[in-house]
């Protein structure tokens, strides 16, 4: 029999990581230690992912990753031998602590000391997004446990000085402090400056969000965890998935609300025969570039930076959220949160209230004088989560009545956002000219409205096919390299694909028109083959606003163009 390549090894695996997944809603429950918990780790193991860099050294504990899974994971994992994945949102008033993680827009909830419920509304992407994170923790939890002792299976001498200060944690002296730190890293096997490092990003986002317990604390609840499965079956980390959550898959309940609320909205405005262009964007740089030049100088503030370049300007803008909508409500601007629970809120812009509005003099809007009723609205929609992005367009593109005689009248679809770049480097632009759905043989092709021409001639961009993954815990080097010399690809992302299987639905069922301009532009957050330049190695900072606003600069110009 031919020995499967590596680049095969790693699509096999995450094939399979898939479908063990589906087979867990379908069954009802697993434990992570357990002959199903171990094969899903198994596939983890094949995968290698290069987000969790050294996981499958079982000398050192991957710090990086643990921090990059706690800040997407409720408050408190760590402590919880009980997790519940639920779809339905039973939980109303009541005295449960809600949690909301740092970094993923999910809903949790402490139910006791030793169990935690996820509320799942955003498909099977979060199904996989929680349970690789549930089989990361797991695995470097068993590393720990083999740490907690010698050779001769005592307890090492740096893990009882951690079980002598983990209860008064908080209030230790500096020295104690320092003392802790060089005895961690002698039980995750790190020098003494990474463990401090990583030490000092837990701290900073315990103080400031309140978003997890500490690095100590997480280290120490997960390698006792393990300590106690070893000693009883009744104290095994189990996970359940509530009969309810495959009513999530391909029923649509929370896109079908989400989008009707939209089109009620519109109704109510009167702005439903108007011409409509659907952006996929933060919920910032839009109104930032539509009324942060007018709005900052009829609130009085920073008059002198007005006129500063356009991306300097922008930056001056972090602080005048407030002042910026205030103004944007009294010209056209309409704010939608989210009611349905797909964590995807919105925004309206009737830019027939934009008559009289200065914009930043980089900023080239052609304010046409066409007759109000043939003005453009625009509909700003936040992310969505992976295959939740076929969801919530699907329901969107959908007209306003079940006679389908009242059609959207939609003129373009803008994707923009953060994706994983393959041949460049970080704050590069990528515009995608077809999707390849991972796991599968789909791929879309589509032609995109952008193209190098439409950006400044000093940022590199990059076109060509971009993957749709299942999720950034998943991506194995291997397969990228593949992907990169056979599809040709630029990069990778978990929503376009999905955002373009339903936009070829809406066209097939004409719903809405063919000639519909489609845009995808990307900025690179992170290059997962480059050593330093994975997501786990944090965010990009104000780097990232040059190609954030310049993307959602060509965006707004091709459409009033």
């Amino acid at each position: 029999m031919q020995d499967l390549t590596r680049a095969q090894k790693a699509r096999v695996a995450i094939r399979s990581f898939k479908t063990i997944a589906y087979a867990l809603a379908l069954r009802g429950f697993y434990r992570p230690s357990g002959r199903m918990g171990q094969t899903l780790a198994d596939c983890l193991i094949t995968l290698s992912p290069e987000i969790y860099g050294s996981m499958n050294d079982p000398r050192v504990v991957e710090l990086n990753g643990l921090e990059y899974v706690i800040d997407r994971l409720p408050r408190g994992i760590e402590e919880c031998t009980r997790i519940i994945l639920t779809e339905e949102e039973q939980f109303g008033e009541n005295a449960f602590e809600k949690i909301i993680p740092l970094k993923r827009r999910r809903a949790c909830y402490r139910i006791s000391d030793n169990e935690i419920c996820f509320v799942i509304t955003r498909g099977l992407s979060e199904i996989y997004d929680i349970l690789t994170h549930i089989t990361f923790l797991n695995l470097e939890a068993k590393k720990i446990r083999t740490r907690m002792n010698d050779e001769t299976g005592s307890v090492t001498n740096e893990w009882r000085d951690l079980e002598k200060i983990i209860d008064r944690i908080d209030n230790l002296t500096k020295q104690e402090v320092e003392q802790a730190i060089w005895d961690l890293s002698l039980v995750v096997g790190r020098s003494y400056h990474e463990t401090r490092k990583v030490y000092d990003s837990f701290e900073k986002n315990k103080r400031e969000n309140k978003s997890n317990n500490g690095l100590f604390s997480l280290i120490y609840n997960l390698g006792k965890r393990v300590e106690q499965e070893q000693k009883s079956r009744e104290n095994y980390l189990t996970v359940h998935l509530t009969p309810s959550l495959m009513n999530i898959i391909a029923h649509q309940r929370y896109g079908e609300q989400w989008a009707e609320d939209i089109k009620n909205k519109l109704l109510t405005l009167n702005l439903q025969d108007r011409p409509l262009h659907i952006i996929s964007a933060n919920l910032h740089s839009v109104l930032n570039l539509v009324y942060g030049y007018a709005g900052i100088r009829a609130c009085g503030n920073q008059t002198d930076r007005a006129d500063d370049e356009l991306y300097r300007f922008v930056k001056c803008l972090r602080d005048q959220g407030a002042d910026i909508i205030k103004f944007a409500a009294t010209h056209g601007f309409h704010e939608l949160p989210d009611r349905s629970g797909t964590h995807i809120d919105c925004q309206i812009i009737d830019t027939g209230g934009l008559d009289g509005v200065a914009f930043h003099p980089d900023l080239k809007l052609n304010m046409s004088t066409a007759a109000d009723e043939k003005k453009p609205v625009l509909l700003v929609m936040d992310y969505a989560f992976g295959a939740q992005a076929f969801e919530v367009m699907d329901r969107l593109l959908e007209p306003f009545n079940k006679n389908h005689d009242m059609l959207m009248n939609v003129r373009s679809i803008s994707v923009m956002g953060k994706a994983g770049i393959l041949p460049g480097k970080k704050g590069d632009i990528m515009l995608a000219t077809a999707h390849v759905i991972e796991g599968s043989s789909d791929n879309y092709i589509f032609d995109n409205d952008l193209s190098r021409k439409d950006f400044d001639p000093d940022i590199n961009v990059y076109a060509g096919p971009v993957i749709t993954v299942l999720g950034t815990s998943l991506q194995n080097r291997d397969l990228l390299e593949k992907f990169q010399s056979s599809w040709n690809t630029i990069g990778l992302e978990m929503e376009g694909g999905h955002y373009q299987r339903a936009i070829s639905a809406a066209i097939i069922k004409r719903h809405i028109s063919k000639d519909v301009k489609v845009r995808y532009a990307y900025y690179a957050s992170d290059n997962p083959l480059t050593s330093g330049q994975t997501l786990a190695a944090g965010v990009m900072g104000a780097e990232g606003v040059r190609p954030t606003y310049m993307v959602t600069k060509v965006i707004l110009e091709k459409i009033f163009s």
